[in-house]
């Protein structure tokens, strides 16, 4: 269900230096903004926990939060009171274009958290480890860089898979039930504790850079 609009989200988003609406001003600048070398990426940020614990768990990393939904951006920046961890930045904006955001080989690892599926097939363009976005992220990814995926849905996951294995990536991990086991250095989301609870499987797949 999508969020309905908050009409004060945009001007509140505005107030917070965390925030950042034009992501191309900053290209080859992350890890200077950020204080730190490595820079690890979020699409689809949503309520904003995961990449929040993360960089709270990992403080010598950088981390950039990306949500297009400025309603929802709101939502999670209100919650923590609009202050973010001091090694992390929240992009508002469309990833479509991320390409002009980040220089060749900025990005260390490219997390996908419960992106969203678009299960028809008209919109499979729209899916995030699609061939619209896969060559960017290669691009952007340092040569040792890789790509984590977790999902809940089968479909997406199965597609994930097989779009990666036409690009030079190399899968290192693959799991059809990741949470069986705890796993104490991912952070668990708000969306995906729920999941857990009804005893979905939660599928991950880590890519690296070839």
């Amino acid at each position: 269900m999508r969020m309905r609009k908050k009409p004060w989200a945009k001007a509140y988003l505005e107030t917070l230096p965390q925030v950042i609406f034009q992501p191309e001003t900053r290209q080859g600048d992350w890890a200077k903004l950020l204080k730190r070398s490595k820079i690890h990426v979020e699409i689809g940020s949503g309520k904003g926990d995961y990449c929040t614990k993360m960089a709270a768990m990992y403080p010598e990393i950088g981390w950039v939060a990306i949500e297009r939904d400025a309603s929802v951006s709101a939502v999670a920046l209100r919650k923590c009171n609009g202050i973010l961890p001091e090694n992390m930045v929240w992009i508002v904006a469309e990833a479509s274009e991320i390409s002009t955001w980040f220089a060749t080989g900025e990005i260390s690892v490219l997390h996908l958290n419960f992106s969203d599926p678009w299960p028809k097939k008209r919109y499979a363009k729209r899916r995030l480890t699609s061939p619209n976005f896969l060559p960017s992220y290669l691009t952007l990814l340092a040569d040792d860089g890789e790509i984590r995926l977790k999902t809940d849905n089968t479909g997406f996951f199965e597609y994930s898979v097989l779009q990666c294995e036409g690009y030079p990536l190399v899968m290192n991990e693959f799991s059809v039930d990741f949470r069986r086991i705890e796993q104490n250095e991912d952070a668990i989301s708000e969306y995906e504790a729920k999941f857990m609870e009804l005893g979905q499987p939660i599928y991950r797949a880590v890519w690296r850079k070839k």
